[in-house]
């Protein structure tokens, strides 16, 4: 049976892209090669990225990785998935493929991937199900793999960090504003190294962990 969650974002997908650009003020993409580019990839890798939305990061992703290379972009949201699928075929893309699951359950076998990514939406997962990702995401990224994280940043002016909380109040789950704040040192209890950067925009963070002995 579809959630009210899954069926807003059905819906919202339909305006997903546009909502995304005006809130990020990245009109040229900027955002979607930096996470690309700190996942660390080479040709022939196999990446994954969580909560893929309509693939605009899986897209960039299975560019870095090449002809010889996987990307799996998922997604809990059918609508998100179908707008993702059309957008993968009109940029020609075969190594590229989609599905439909959730972050704290992800259908695949230990060690599957080089990179996994993740662009915001995290917050948005409630406390015991965002634990469940991030020890999913450990369980199948490979040694020395790299976890890429990216969320909102909290904005330094009255206005816009007013308009930030009230978002996070609607869209996040209850200990949303808390995880932004914190998500280097929760990361840290399932990866040996964690580091963090402020995105080009200033309007994002990207955290960045790789797993290992």
């Amino acid at each position: 049976m579809i959630s009210l969650r899954q069926f807003y974002y059905d819906i919202f997908s339909n305006f997903y892209d546009f909502i995304i650009r005006l809130h990020s003020r990245d009109t040229a993409g900027s955002l979607r090669r930096f996470i690309v580019k700190k996942a660390n990839l080479s040709k022939g890798d196999k990446a994954l990225d969580l909560c893929t939305g309509t693939g605009s990061v899986a897209i960039e992703l299975a560019k870095q990785v090449g002809e010889r290379g996987l990307v799996i972009g998922l997604d809990f949201s059918r609508g998100m998935i179908e707008k993702a699928k059309e957008k993968a075929k009109n940029s020609n893309i075969d190594q590229l493929h989609f599905v439909q699951a959730n972050a704290s359950q992800l259908p695949f076998k230990e060690c599957s991937f080089q990179g996994i990514t993740c662009s915001h939406a995290f917050y948005e997962l409630k406390g015991h199900e965002r634990e469940k990702a991030i020890n999913e995401v450990a369980r199948v990224l490979m040694d020395d793999g790299r976890f890429c994280l990216m969320e909102h940043a909290k904005p330094r002016k009255q206005i816009p960090r007013l308009l930030f909380y009230i978002r996070i109040l609607f869209l996040g789950a209850k200990d949303a504003r808390k995880f932004l704040g914190e998500e280097e040192s929760i990361l840290e209890g399932c990866f040996k190294k964690v580091a963090g950067q402020v995105s080009p925009t200033g309007q994002s963070k990207l955290i960045y962990a790789e797993k290992g002995e």
